[in-house]
């Protein structure tokens, strides 16, 4: 996905890989790096004016901060969320995957589940297991594609 951003371009870039959010931040607002790309952990750093928040991956605006562009609107087709779901070993019982699937789903649709999103500026996006599973094998193939054409691949 960066891979892309940049080669539109003709920019490089450097992976610094970090411990957590608070890390990269702190790198960031001292200066240390240009630049960092996060989810929503720079939160506290743009509302305190440490920070300045350039564009958003989402497919719209953030209602947290509705004059900042998304890369789409600054001409980039890039659209990226943070998914998270629940995995198994392959061949998991259709009757378990229903049982888990349903549980996750509850405590997904929870109240106090969707009032923490939102204090972090995330919507909740539902994918059933088909789906989740089609979108982490195309997620996958999309960054061993970026891996492969930036020789980042081990044995390579």
């Amino acid at each position: 996905m960066l891979d892309e951003l940049f080669s539109h371009r003709n920019l490089g870039w450097t992976h610094v890989p970090y411990k957590g959010t608070a890390e990269q931040m702190i790198a960031v607002s001292s200066g240390q790096v240009m630049v960092g790309v996060n989810s929503n952990g720079f939160a506290p750093f743009v509302d305190s004016g440490r920070l300045r928040l350039l564009a958003t991956f989402g497919e719209r605006r953030s209602r947290r901060w509705p004059q900042v562009p998304t890369l789409r609107e600054l001409g980039f087709g890039i659209v990226a969320t943070s998914p998270y779901g629940l995995a198994g070993p392959r061949g998991l019982q259709p009757n378990v995957v229903q049982v888990l699937h349903d549980a996750f789903r509850a405590a997904m649709n929870d109240p106090v589940h969707v009032a923490e999103l939102e204090r972090y500026d995330q919507e909740l996006a539902y994918l059933g297991p088909e789906d989740y599973g089609r979108a982490m094998r195309e997620a996958f193939a999309t960054e061993r594609r970026a891996v492969e054409r930036l020789g980042l691949a081990k044995g390579g």
